[in-house]
């Protein structure tokens, strides 16, 4: 078997709407590609022999062993590698359960689809299932140290990119409130909510968070001050740089016991408590030097450590902290209660787990001498052993939920002391004997306030009830009612998106909200171009949904985008499908028109259930689309009697039609009419069909997102068909004598849409420079030239300077070939340079001739021809228009009931 290509998708997609982290795989099966799994000796028993957890797959069967079954039964190595991949991310701990597997159009070639949490172990995943499934095919078996180790390195890969614990809390919480998020790349930082609701945070510092609230809970010593001077209860010390400083301060002190930790540390590191004697001292400074510069020497106070968790002012959550500690069996030595404790499945390493693994360090060894221990030391029954200094979480301690337990006036306090230091989420270090009990009476003190504390022992204690400290959080970022979203128009199809996307954004700018859209021809915000190019996948599509500045995105979605990563978002308000067309046919194992409906239907699948899927009623592949999606339908047509429409009107639904030279909105029983068309520059005077039905999906889109009639009719009568707003897309000049058209029309369907509007072009000639992406099926260059031969009066064919792959000639041949199939007298020559082939049009250019140019170069067609000084071309004036009662003009909110239409 033989690897062809591995990719991943991260959102909506070709293969699930739901299911937004795939990895696809391109696998050649060779010499497996007619043999099933039943007619290869001793696979079954070695598959099973290796993995036989997988017996728990159902596959088709539906039941336990449903797979195994269809192994034995007899089923190709696409199917099965499948499987194989998504149960070692499973033994791995990474459950997953989607897959599927198709045959290409090249035989013996498939696209097996796995599931995956982790990118990385999923790719890692879908290479070491060919290894597993070939090394069980040679030998009947797989080593097991193979399959641990790709086991072990499928944890690994999930640990380096797992988020942290406090992260995917916050995470969690904002999944399930609808609020989207992307991590950013830089920092750890995670990005809550798009454009310009975004929050950011940094596992629990968020984007509200003082710095100098983290400064100076940074600063031990500062707080200290702060907190003392407001009559907090904090314990005694001082802070010393050398060592000859040191008795000094425990002098100062009254004695031992003391503690010594580092000023600038956290995690417990260099931290040493309870001394009670000079060379302990000496060492425990020795430890906080190699943490810090200055050392902080404190009295030691008696009780449990306790961490107070406070959000945004108020208490959420307390844990008693528990230093990492065995109990004695009377039995096993020290080291063999930790390697017994280590076991229990809630530990792993570092912030793996509910609770980390312990190990032993220069504070363990310390510990046990003071109690003149070592590891080899059988305790008594009962009795506890404590092997770390502090109680921390990430050094082997347990936490002990005391939400309820705590004292109000200690809740007053903790609040209060977070107010005093400024930080939104804090984590209030108390040492106390009874959290009950108010500190005073107990001799407590308030050790240390932390920024961004953790929130693994809250959401996971060791004992107690777990706490959603998330909750709160995200509250404070997003109070209830609040948008973590900004609206997404997202639009697809075969033709027309570019022009229509670029309406979207100019109706939603009358609303002047800041408006950030993709095109082929660049990503945009306002009024700017940020990144030229095209730029219709997710790549562009995120950095519009990262800009703080956005308010609403518009997002052409094309099928290059959809099939590589999948769409960027997990869903959109409007989602808007123009057609489907022979376009891109046989790239990317898309072969037919309607695997090509079926991509361009995740735009409409992905909107939302309160949002609306605006849909083509003239397109069949379009309109069907409508049984798929879960948002409300909304249907535009070219025909006011399409019985789809009236059908769907009568039901109250939404609608945009062309009736009675007007594009109107129907909505239920009322008609309200935006603008005639002639009025509305694109359409090049009604006389450009594509295009009004362009104008009709732009418009319905807005209006179902709430945009006003009014600021849709403003938008349409100052659109223009020009280079500046719509390059490429219908820009007509009047060269004196002649004009010429530039649009990007590259496949039949485009073709036949520029024709409607060529053919009524009766003033002179129709010339027809015309060609076609490289990377285009035969037949498809042959459809082009037999179309051109019924659009033109002449015809010029070029090439694109990228053949994609083809031999230069090539596909002008195959265009020529349908040129003189369908008009064997026609017109036609063959000027393979672009350039060339354009200024020859030109130069030779009839008077009263339309020369129509259809470049690979939009921005050198235009320099060609602004070259030339070309007259500005005038577009109809919009005028009042009044309905047959007298009184309704188009300048005010247009709504006349369907019988009045009917009657005009």
């Amino acid at each position: 078997m033989k690897i062809l290509k591995i990719q991943t998708l991260r959102g909506p997609n070709y293969w699930s709407i739901r299911r937004t982290k795939l990895v696809i795989m391109r696998l050649d099966l060779e010499d497996l590609a007619e043999s099933p799994s039943n007619e290869i000796p001793g696979f079954y028993e070695g598959l099973i022999a290796t993995l036989p957890s997988l017996v728990e797959h159902f596959c088709s069967p539906g039941c336990r062993g449903g797979f195994l079954s269809r192994v034995m039964e007899g089923t190709m190595m696409g199917h099965i590698i499948e499987h194989v991949a998504l149960e070692l991310q499973e033994l791995a701990g990474m459950p997953v359960g989607f897959g599927r597997t198709r045959e290409t159009a090249t035989p013996g070639t498939y696209q097996v689809v796995i599931e995956y949490e982790t990118e990385q172990a999923g790719r890692y995943a879908a290479r070491a299932a060919v290894r597993l499934c070939e090394s069980v095919i040679a030998t009947g078996t797989y080593p097991a140290d193979e399959l641990q180790q790709d086991l072990k390195d499928l944890r690994e890969f999930a640990a380096d990119t797992a988020l942290g614990p406090s992260t995917e809390t916050l995470v969690k919480e904002a999944e399930a409130r609808g609020i989207p998020w992307m991590e950013l790349g830089a920092r750890a930082m995670i990005q809550l909510g798009y454009g310009v609701h975004q929050k950011k945070i940094q596992a629990t510092l968020s984007d509200r968070t003082s710095v100098l609230g983290v400064e100076l809970a940074s600063d031990k010593e500062g707080t200290k001050q702060i907190l003392r001077s407001a009559g907090i209860p904090v314990p005694r010390g001082t802070v010393i740089n050398y060592l000859n400083e040191l008795q000094d301060a425990i002098d100062d002190l009254g004695g031992y016991p003391i503690v010594v930790k580092p000023l600038n540390g956290n995690h417990g590191r260099g931290i040493t408590i309870n001394i009670n004697e000079w060379a302990q001292a000496e060492a425990a400074y020795d430890a906080a030097k190699e943490v810090s510069k200055a050392v902080i020497v404190e009295r030691f106070y008696e009780g449990s450590d306790h961490r107070v968790l406070v959000v945004n002012g108020k208490v959420v959550a307390v844990a008693e902290r528990i230093p990492a500690h065995v109990v004695g069996d009377g039995q096993s030595p020290i080291s063999a209660l930790i390697e017994d404790t280590n076991r229990d499945s809630r530990r792993g390493d570092g912030h793996d787990n509910v609770l980390t693994k312990i190990e032993v360090d220069r504070t363990t060894w310390q510990l046990l001498e003071q109690k003149g221990y070592s590891l080899d030391t059988v305790l008594a029954d009962g009795e506890v052993c404590y092997l770390r200094a502090t109680a921390n979480l990430s050094t082997g301690g347990i936490a002990i939920d005391r939400t309820d337990d705590v004292h109000p006036e200690t809740v007053w306090l903790a609040q209060r002391v977070v107010k005093i230091i400024g930080l939104d989420i804090a984590g209030i270090d108390i040492v106390t004997t009874d959290i009950s009990k108010p500190l005073r009476e107990m001799d407590g003190v308030i050790v240390e306030v932390n920024a961004a504390p953790g929130f693994r022992m809250h959401v996971c204690p060791s004992e107690g009830i777990p706490r959603n400290v998330a909750e709160p959080v995200i509250d404070m970022l997003f109070p209830p009612g609040s948008p973590g979203r900004v609206p997404i128009v997202a639009v697809t199809g075969t033709n027309g998106k570019t022009t229509t996307t670029r309406l979207i954004a100019h109706i939603f700018r009358q609303t002047q909200q800041v408006v950030g859209y993709t095109t082929t021809d660049g990503t945009y915000i306002g009024d700017y171009l940020v990144e030229p190019g095209d730029n219709t996948g997710p790549q562009s599509a995120q950095l519009i949904l990262q800009d703080p500045t956005v308010e609403v995105a518009i997002l052409e979605s094309a099928r290059g985008g959809i099939l590589r990563s999948g769409l960027a978002f997990s869903a959109c308000d409007v989602g808007v499908v123009l057609n489907v067309a022979a376009d891109h046919l046989g790239l990317g194992d898309i072969n037919t028109i309607d695997d090509m409906a079926r991509v361009k239907s995740v735009v409409a699948e992905s909107a939302m259930p309160n949002g609306y899927a605006v849909l083509n009623a003239d397109d069949a592949l379009v309109s069907a689309m409508a049984d798929h999606a879960s948002a409300q339908i909304a249907y535009f047509s070219m025909n006011p009697d399409n019985p789809l429409i009236r059908s769907h009107t009568q039901r109250g639904g939404l609608a945009a039609v062309y009736e009675n030279g007007y594009l109107s909105i129907l909505k239920g029983d009322w008609t309200l009419r935006i603008e005639q068309a002639v009025n509305v520059p694109l359409t090049l005077g009604g006389r450009a069909p594509f295009m009004i039905a362009n104008v009709l999906a732009a418009s319905l889109a807005a209006f179902a997102q709430g945009v006003r009639i009014e600021d849709i009719r403003a938008a349409l009568v100052t659109f223009q068909a020009s280079t500046q707003q719509t390059p490429g897309r219908m820009n007509l000049f009047n060269l004196g004598t002649f004009h010429a058209l530039i649009d990007y029309a590259h496949n039949p369907h485009s073709y036949e849409a520029l024709g409607g509007f060529v053919k009524n072009w009766t003033t002179g000639e129709r010339i027809g420079v015309i060609g076609g992406p490289g990377d285009r099926r035969d037949e498809d260059f042959v459809s082009l030239g037999t179309l051109s031969a019924t659009i033109f009066d002449r015809i010029v064919i070029k090439e694109d300077d990228d053949t994609r792959g083809r031999d230069r000639g090539e596909a002008a041949k195959w265009i020529h070939q349908g040129v003189e199939q369908a008009k064997p007298d026609a017109r036609c020559e063959v000027i393979v340079d672009e350039e060339t082939a354009i200024q020859t049009a030109l130069d030779t250019a009839t008077p009263g001739s339309l020369v129509v140019i259809l470049p690979e170069s939009v921005n050198r067609a235009i320099q060609l021809i602004e070259a030339r000084n070309p007259v500005p071309v005038a577009t109809p004036m919009t005028q009042p228009t009044v309905y047959a009662n007298g009184h309704v003009s188009v300048e005010e909110n247009a709504i006349v009931s369907r019988a009045t239409i009917v009657g005009s």
